[in-house]
């Protein structure tokens, strides 16, 4: 048995498909299907049930999928602790985080830190922050950059961010004008939403829901420009943390502060607990964590946690 067959198994079982297994670690369907073929041969069991149109686990499956889990994870751990021994300056990390994150806050990082370790190559991937912590769970990322609070607790957090969420509305609309409203007197407008997989999705209907309403979502998109474009053709209200609003703010689109809303935009950098970060990794995560270093005042830090 060879640890690649293990990991072929892994990854088939959690995209619970063949094909997107093999994309994900960029070999040929054929190939992992005959690696995975071969480690049932061994074990002399089904590992997958194949006559679904999901691959399916079998019960000989699911009893070793977590151990096998497991050797994977600590053969990584292993690979990335001999890179040290190898005082390898070199490699590369892979940073999830949801787009909005990045305005403001990581282009500079990312050009500093680049000329410090030209070496290291980061690879930005954009995600909402609930799936940036499935692919840190699942080995796919190295470092997260998510907004709390966190649905997992297997994760180390470094916050850094913690500002006010607006409401930003139309030419057309009535609150055009004003300077704040509460999020109640909203009820009735079409909501421009942030993607499911936002933590910020969930907050906003958390939160209207406590106000004793339902809102009623025009659109979800990931792009918050494209959550501004909408808004300035009347189409619907957008909510966005100010920051990202004050700095791609457009003329016909009002910012109104939430009068009745504890919306906030709170960013963390996580990592996985009990996981062994290569050195790139472990230098990105000091470089940014004294950059940021002070980016929000101690005591509203720990206001928020207490909130969380």
């Amino acid at each position: 048995m060879e640890i690649r067959h293990l990991l072929y198994f892994t990854e088939v079982a959690r995209k619970r498909s063949f094909s997107a297994a093999a994309e994900e670690l960029f070999i040929t369907q054929p190939t992992i299907s005959k690696m995975v073929r071969n480690l049932e041969e061994e074990l002399g069991v089904a590992l997958f049930n194949r006559a679904t149109k999901k691959v399916e686990l079998t019960d000989a499956g699911k009893a070793i999928i977590k151990p096998a889990q497991d050797i994977v994870k600590a053969f990584q751990n292993l690979s990335a602790e001999l890179d040290d021994v190898a005082n390898l300056r070199t490699g590369n990390i892979r940073i999830g985080m949801p787009p909005m994150a990045g305005v403001g806050y990581f282009s500079k990082i990312a050009g500093e830190f680049s000329k410090k370790f030209p070496q290291i190559s980061i690879q930005w991937l954009e995600f909402g922050s609930k799936r940036v912590e499935q692919g840190l769970l699942a080995g796919e990322l190295d470092l997260g950059i998510v907004q709390l609070p966190l649905r997992d607790s297997h994760f180390e957090v470094f916050e850094f961010v913690c500002e006010p969420v607006v409401v930003i509305v139309g030419p057309g609309h009535r609150f055009h004008g004003e300077t704040s409203v509460s999020l109640k007197s909203l009820s009735m407008d079409k909501f421009i939403m942030f993607r499911e997989d936002f933590t910020l999705h969930d907050q906003i209907i958390d939160q209207c829901r406590e106000l004793g309403f339902s809102p009623q979502i025009a659109c979800q998109t990931s792009q918050w420009d494209f959550i501004v474009g909408m808004v300035a053709e009347n189409l619907g209200i957008g909510f966005l943390p100010q920051k990202v609003w004050e700095m791609n703010a457009k003329n016909q689109v009002q910012m109104l502060m939430l009068e009745d809303s504890p919306l906030r935009w709170n960013l963390a950098v996580i990592w996985e607990k009990n996981r062994h970060l290569s050195f790139a990794a472990r230098q990105w995560l000091r470089f940014a964590q004294k950059s940021l270093q002070g980016t929000i005042p101690s005591n509203q830090a720990d206001e928020e946690r207490n909130h969380g």
